[in-house]
């Protein structure tokens, strides 16, 4: 019993750390989108000038 608490509090770890990866690689994309959508309408607002 005592083996296997150290296995599971690792396999626990290890999920931890790949749902956190895909959250931040889901917060990464979102970031680039917003990033793109100013980058359109500043090149909109500068050929309006």
């Amino acid at each position: 019993m005592t083996k296997a608490m150290p296995r599971a509090l690792i396999t626990l770890s290890l999920l931890a750390v790949l749902a956190a990866c895909n959250t931040i690689e889901g917060a990464g994309a979102d970031m680039q989108r917003a990033g793109a959508a100013v980058s359109s309408e500043a090149r909109k607002t500068a050929n309006d000038l």
